[in-house]
């Protein structure tokens, strides 16, 4: 009868502790793949093919580095040990989604409350803040991504995002009629806020 197929598998890996960088960029790609940390280079992963893909540069990087590794499949695990593990991820990945949210709150919708209460409606303003939400949308679309277990706080940061959506929407809006006022008023503003590509217009008009 053949084995069950293994539902993690552990990464042993040593690098020369000097210089650090190979050390320092080994860890945080590892991190950025979804490694939990059981020890100092010693990681685990749950099995899956696209995990398998992502670490072939990783371990590339290592032995160019002149070190070694060992990618170790854990087998069966006990009960309670394969909960630990899922545990782990679970926590790892809701510390993410958790991150995320505060950088909702505390950084991007202050920023936009700081920018109106100071009137700087400019399109640069504008196009700063959307390529701050885009980098927030892209950071939520990795940590989900990686969310193997189904974590917690991931409605949470869904509901951030799109508060900043709208934020973000709104005061689009606000550029463009500045904007417009500011330059021609062959157009009327648009109600309910402008698209990105309507702010990019109005301040070429202007």
């Amino acid at each position: 009868m053949a084995a069950p197929h293994p539902r993690f598998f552990l990464l042993v890996y040593r690098i020369q502790p000097r210089p650090t960088t190979h050390r320092v960029a080994v860890w945080r790609q590892l991190k950025k793949v979804g490694a939990v940390y059981l020890q100092q280079s010693i990681c685990v992963f749950p099995e899956r093919p696209a995990i398998r893909k992502e670490l072939e540069p990783i371990l590339r990087r290592i032995q160019e580095a002149g070190g070694d590794y060992h990618l170790l499949p854990l087998g069966q695990l006990a009960p309670h040990e394969e909960e630990k593990l899922v545990r782990e991820f679970r926590s790892q990945t809701a510390k993410h989604y958790e991150e995320i949210i505060e950088e909702c709150v505390t950084t991007f919708e202050k920023e936009i409350e700081f920018e109106i209460f100071r009137q700087n409606f400019t399109y640069e303003e504008a196009e700063e803040i959307r390529a701050d939400y885009e980098k927030l949308g892209a950071w939520f679309e990795r940590v989900r991504m990686r969310d193997w277990f189904g974590a917690p706080k991931q409605k949470e940061a869904q509901e951030g995002l799109k508060r900043a959506e709208k934020l973000l929407e709104e005061f689009e809006g606000r550029v463009y009629e500045v904007l417009q006022g500011e330059g021609t008023s062959r157009k009327p503003a648009r109600p309910g806020g402008a698209s990105r590509a309507e702010v990019s217009a109005a301040a070429a008009e202007g």
